[in-house]
């Protein structure tokens, strides 16, 4: 293996991609995308397929990630990918094991909050006690905390058409934010329970076509 995808909001949505990927000729997204071609190997052809899938719908509004396990075997993808898919280089990076401890590769060393406390969201100013995951920006200094749904909404409203946002700008230091990028570290302190979910538990990515 020298190449993974990853940043899918479900264990189905990873699935379903995966699948279409293996088999893009009975996808209806990729009905576009040629055969392989006589004499072309198939590392090439399953980049190129890819590369269309991560310029296709559902998936061009996924906030995934590339990454290369091996740099030698890196090659760039026509068409390339979205700005919002990050290249990146090496192994995925562990989970947290401490759920109650959210890594974050911008801070040095700042204490951990008081779960006791009730926290406000930053935009609607309602609790995040009962927030499963709040969005906190990773930047140094920055007090933003917000229910998933508020910073969605802020970071869409130039694309009021989207349920999903690629990007936006923190309400609160008004640095760029990658949306995939805000989720994963939101993930990374939870316990790693889609490893046992089951896929009966949709998540509304899975309603999409593939």
């Amino acid at each position: 293996m020298v190449l993974i995808v990853h940043g899918f909001p479900s264990a189905v949505a990873a699935l379903r991609f995966e699948w279409a990927w293996q088999h893009p000729q009975a996808s209806r997204r990729l009905a576009h995308v040629a055969p392989r071609l006589r004499g072309e190997a198939a590392f090439a052809f399953h980049l190129r397929v890819l590369a269309h899938m991560l310029r296709a719908a559902p998936w061009v509004r996924l906030p995934l990630t590339l990454r290369w396990l091996r740099a030698d075997f890196c090659r760039e993808l026509c068409p390339p990918p979205p700005p919002h898919v990050p290249l990146a280089f090496g192994p995925p990076p562990p989970r947290a094991s401490d759920p109650r401890r959210r890594a974050n590769p911008f801070a040095d060393t700042e204490s951990p909050p008081d779960q006791d406390a009730v926290t406000p969201c930053s935009l609607c100013e309602r609790a995040l006690q009962d927030e499963e995951g709040p969005l906190c920006c990773p930047h140094p200094g920055c007090p933003l905390r917000a229910h998933v749904i508020c910073l969605a909404e802020e970071f869409l409203q130039e694309e009021p058409g989207q349920l999903l946002p690629l990007e936006g700008q923190c309400p609160g230091c008004k640095n760029s934010l990658l949306w995939g990028d805000l989720i994963w570290l939101c993930q990374m302190g939870t316990e790693e329970e889609e490893e046992d979910l089951e896929l009966e538990e949709e998540h509304w990515t899975d309603m999409l076509e593939t």
